[in-house]
């Protein structure tokens, strides 16, 4: 990286000088590709604002006339503005990536609670229905068969139960009507009857927080749990949140067999790795951060940590 910028640093003051000495426009381009060239090797605002200063800095001491030192200053203005060009650029098709993967989420929730409405008001009404006939049916066939028609009537109970406790977990009608802690303990008490392990849930955020941050963390809760319940082996679940100021933080541990961090960040093509790429994508629509850390045979804790207040958010 040092050598990288000191040949940067060489180029970029070659350029300016004869910009300002010689008023060439075609420089600008130049310093156009340079700033795109600084943005590739990972060269930040800081560092091509004090290469800037000190390119214009040796310049300016080779121009003894006043005049041609105030007129070097304003050129060298418009230079820097034409570097940062790409750097703005990149941060507009940033913000608008974070926009877009925002809307994008907002529109699978509305699909999500689309879903669970339909399978929670139609299709276990469906089932009840079918209950409901083979319980008529029943009363009209001779007691040596009801048995066999109880058969039938337990697993469509059973359907019929999981799909309600599925549609819940969906979109739980407790996350919108009591907010974020109350919905974790809802998935965590799903969860644990499944897998047949303790999940506690323990924290406050100190009232409701935007919708937008609240689904966020209880998805990247769900998409964590299904983790323990394909990966863990884990004998308990621990799921924390706080609140800091304008920040909200979600943490979940398992006492599990653990893994390799490096491996796990990047798994194999075609291998649907630890979720981890679906936690980031959920995070980024709503500025967060997250930290695994892990160890073959040490459990597994995630952090999730995100700023309640992000513009554009959506609110309840």
């Amino acid at each position: 990286m040092k050598g990288v910028a000191e040949d940067l640093a060489l180029e970029y003051a070659s350029i300016l000088k004869a910009y300002l000495t010689k008023n060439d426009e075609s420089c600008l381009q130049r310093a156009y590709e340079l700033g795109r060239l600084a943005l590739s090797e990972n060269v930040g605002l800081l560092q091509m604002t004090e290469l800037h200063n000190s390119a214009l800095t040796a310049v300016l001491e080779e121009i003894s006339q006043t005049s041609e030192g105030a007129r070097a200053r304003r050129s060298g203005q418009i230079f820097l503005l034409e570097v940062l060009s790409a750097f703005e650029m990149a941060r507009q098709q940033c913000q608008d990536a974070t926009t877009a993967l925002r809307r994008l989420n907002e529109t699978l929730e509305t699909e999500v609670k689309r879903i669970a409405f339909a399978l929670h008001e139609e299709a276990a009404q469906l089932l009840v229905s079918a209950d409901l006939v083979v319980d008529e049916v029943a009363r009209e066939v001779p007691v040596s068969l009801r048995s066999r028609l109880d058969k039938i009537r337990v697993p469509l109970q059973q359907c019929g139960s999981a799909l309600r406790r599925l549609s819940h977990e969906l979109r739980p009608p407790v996350l919108d009507d009591l907010g974020l802690v109350p919905a974790l303990e809802f998935l965590a008490e799903g969860v644990s009857n499944r897998i047949g392990i303790p999940i506690m849930v323990t924290g406050s955020t100190d009232g409701r927080l935007p919708l937008a941050v609240e689904t966020a963390i209880y998805r990247i809760a769900q998409e964590a749990l299904s983790n323990v319940a394909r990966h863990a082996q884990a004998s308990h679940v621990a799921i924390t949140t706080s609140r800091s100021g304008a920040i909200v933080q979600c943490t979940v541990r398992d006492d599990g067999v653990g893994f390799d961090t490096v491996a796990a960040l990047s798994p194999p093509v075609g291998q649907r790795g630890l979720g981890l790429f679906a936690i980031r994508d959920r995070l980024n629509a709503v500025g967060g951060t997250y930290k695994v850390v892990s160890a073959p045979g040490r459990g597994t804790e995630l952090f999730v940590s995100i700023p309640v207040a992000v513009t554009g958010m959506g609110s309840r």
